[in-house]
């Protein structure tokens, strides 16, 4: 692996900490807030007030946390208001590459750099930039979401609301539930190290699977007829499940496509308006399979499998697009 050892890696890029054989994700280190009039937000950090043009968004097309940020900058009608940089898909010992239109960057971690001289910690995307004061606002997807959520309804008029009052604690709970078996359940079965770490992951991805399977068959969305963030949180895991996690990361129990009410939603929500767009599984197969040479050493990337989320069948013939 060159500079880095291959576990080094993960740790780094990633932000992981794989000791004793079992995956477990470090904290994100940039939580500042955007906000309609620059006020601090909910976690206590600065405010950076929205404008348009301001800010810019470093993302890759492989990473499920980037993926939400740029459903909701769709969803939110912000592709006016907030321009993108997407990475190379192949991460190897520099972490992210990048032709990076702001300050000619070639990798990302140069980026945190600019952002604070002295960081040590880890490099990820997303990345929500100002440009104004030339520093990271967040590296946090979950928060971003939110911002992007509410942040510029002022001044695209657009006020859609996933995280509607009335639903926080259904939302906060799924969104927990899910980020913990499948999000990151995926991944904690995919690196995993030891057998036994391998098969208690494997155990709680898919008890959680089934659950949602069950959920979605008596209700349109997980927090009932109303979609919210916590359907585009885990839409980003089940879109790349059977092209990528089934084989690469060996969750081959069975395919999101062997679940029906699952798979009829995963559908309905790949057909709202500009959410295809975010979608680019070239992207994402060369990503895995060519950057993660731990579990794939040879980097050969499956021609595979054939998937056509655009039939309008099942739920999906609910939804205009």
């Amino acid at each position: 692996m060159g500079l880095l050892q291959q576990g080094q890696w993960v740790d780094q890029w990633y932000g992981t900490d794989s000791s004793g054989g079992e995956f477990r994700r470090q904290a994100s280190h940039f939580r500042n807030w955007l906000t309609p009039n620059g006020e601090g937000g909910p976690s206590g950090e600065a405010g950076f007030k929205a404008q348009k043009g301001r800010y810019h968004l470093y993302v890759s097309l492989a990473c499920p946390w980037a993926h939400r940020t740029l459903i909701f900058r769709e969803l939110k009608q912000l592709q006016d208001y907030i321009d993108v940089t997407v990475v190379e898909p192949i991460m190897l010992e520099n972490g992210w590459e990048m032709n990076d239109p702001l300050y000619d960057l070639d990798f990302l971690y140069q980026l945190y750099l600019k952002a604070d001289a002295g960081y040590e910690g880890r490099v990820t995307v997303p990345v929500l930039w100002d440009k104004q004061t030339q520093t990271i606002v967040s590296n946090e997807s979950s928060d971003i979401i939110r911002m992007f959520n509410s942040a510029f309804n002022h001044l695209t008029g657009n006020h859609t609301d996933y995280y509607p009052e009335a639903l926080h604690q259904t939302i906060d709970t799924l969104n927990d539930g899910i980020y913990e078996t499948i999000n990151n359940g995926v991944y904690r079965a995919g690196f995993a190290t030891t057998q036994e770490a391998y098969e208690v992951a494997f155990q709680r991805l898919f008890e959680a699977l089934d659950e949602i399977e069950d959920l979605l068959t008596g209700q349109r969305y997980l927090a009932g007829e109303q979609i919210t963030e916590a359907d585009w949180r885990l839409f980003p895991t089940l879109i790349r499940f059977d092209a990528v996690y089934f084989g690469h990361f060996k969750t081959n129990r069975q395919r999101v496509a062997d679940y029906p009410a699952m798979s009829a939603y995963l559908r309905e929500l790949y057909q709202m308006p500009g959410v295809a767009d975010t979608v680019n599984f070239e992207h994402i197969k060369t990503h895995y399979y060519a950057s993660h040479l731990m579990i794939n050493p040879t980097g050969v990337i499956p021609v595979g499998p054939t998937q056509d989320f655009s039939d309008a069948h099942g739920r999906a013939a609910l939804t205009t697009v």
